[in-house]
């Protein structure tokens, strides 16, 4: 079972949702921007007709070029230098500069900008010629980059949305499994407490003794999972234990309730290993994945379990040679609810993994997997919780 495929194919619609309005957006702000261009062409001209009107008057000649002088005091908003046929610079309007320190480079500068965005507009002026250049307004260029400024803020948003609600969806589901842990161990409180009352009276009969000692044992282990249970959502308790006792005792207790086709391996030290650790909820991530690797294996195979030390950690590998872990759900095992098992919840590696975590500020991770070959998981646990995994 893999519940995040489907929410794979949601992000991935989203996300081409959003590029489809992305390009959307483009595509209209560059419509506007082509159609503002042309009529800032046609203003451009018709400043230019109108200097080639007002150089060209007659003397004694009447006639009303007020409107020509408009046009040319109007325009408050399009950069324009005009130069003559020798590239000198004659007249220049509406370059946003300080006309007090404006240099000759600066000028240049402007002009060579000029040059390579708009053919220049040709003005012939009683014969001589005249060339008027001009770039975009401060309009025409915020509108240009207008659709990237607002891509940017929704993307922004839609960040800040998404931390938002990932960080309470989270805390909700913690809440979940809390309460549904909470509530499982108090179910098993009930029966259990029943259980251990037969057991007191089947004791007193002739000929049950080794039938009381196994179900002791097993009402025993009912009583650490419901111990396991109630600890979830609760603050970690860790002491100094042994780690290399911890486990080996934990695998005991498996080896003897599995098939007898799949074999242990311990590569251990022969030294105690003391370091902070919550028993209970600890041992539950080695069964896990003792369990999981057993199912890999179909029942029959090789476990082999190290533990090795550096400086600060210890390192416990768990390998099987199993049939490995499917490639499709490879990148979500930690997450719960995805699986390679017909039945199943998808639960354990991701308790375990939250236990490791957040309980003993150590880390569990794959460290390989292949296809017919096998899987290794790796546990590192600090040595001092004031040290650093690495």
């Amino acid at each position: 079972m893999n519940i995040y495929s489907k929410k794979q194919k949601w992000k991935l619609s989203l996300l081409g949702f959003a590029i489809v309005i992305a390009i959307s957006s483009l595509f209209i702000t560059n419509s506007l921007v082509t159609e503002l261009k042309k009529e800032e062409r046609k203003k451009i001209e018709l400043w230019a007709f109108s200097i080639k009107q007002l150089n060209n008057i007659n003397i004694g000649e009447e006639c009303n070029y007020s409107l020509s002088i408009k046009v040319i005091t109007d325009n408050d908003n399009i950069p324009v230098i005009l130069v003559d046929e020798c590239d000198s610079i004659l007249e220049f309007r509406n370059l946003n500069m300080n006309t007090d320190n404006l240099s000759n480079s600066s000028l240049r500068k402007e002009l060579s900008i000029m040059k390579g965005q708009h053919e220049p507009i040709t003005i012939d002026i009683l014969g001589n010629k005249q060339l008027l250049y001009y770039k975009d307004s401060t309009l025409l260029s915020r509108l240009r980059y207008y659709p990237f400024f607002q891509l940017g803020f929704i993307g922004l948003f839609i960040f800040i949305a998404y931390l938002v609600f990932n960080a309470s969806r989270k805390s909700e589901q913690n809440q979940v499994w809390a309460g549904m842990a909470k509530e499982t161990a108090h179910q098993i409180g009930t029966p259990l407490s029943s259980l251990m009352a037969w057991i007191e009276l089947l004791k007193e009969k002739a000929g049950t003794e080794s039938m009381v000692l196994e179900m002791s044992k097993d009402i025993k282990r009912l009583e650490t999972i419901t111990d396991r249970f109630s600890k979830i959502g609760s603050k970690s308790e860790l002491q100094q234990a042994d780690i290399v006792a911890l486990i080996r005792q934990s695998i005991e207790y498996l080896k003897s309730r599995m098939s007898v086709n799949a074999l242990f391996t311990l590569d251990f030290p022969n030294k105690k290993i003391m370091i902070p650790l919550n028993t209970t909820l600890f041992e539950w991530v080695i069964e896990n994945l003792c369990k999981n690797a057993v199912d890999a294996m179909k029942g029959k195979g090789e476990i082999r379990v190290s533990i090795t030390e550096d400086s600060n950690n210890v390192i416990i590998n768990i390998t099987d040679n199993g049939e490995g872990i499917d490639r499709s759900i490879l990148k979500n095992i930690f997450k719960p609810g995805v699986t390679s098992k017909k039945r199943g919840w998808g639960l354990g590696l991701s308790l375990s993994k939250r236990i490791i975590e957040e309980y003993h500020k150590g880390s569990l991770f794959l460290m390989q997997t292949e296809q017919g070959v096998g899987t290794s998981f790796t546990i590192r646990l600090p040595k001092d919780l004031h040290s650093t995994t690495t």
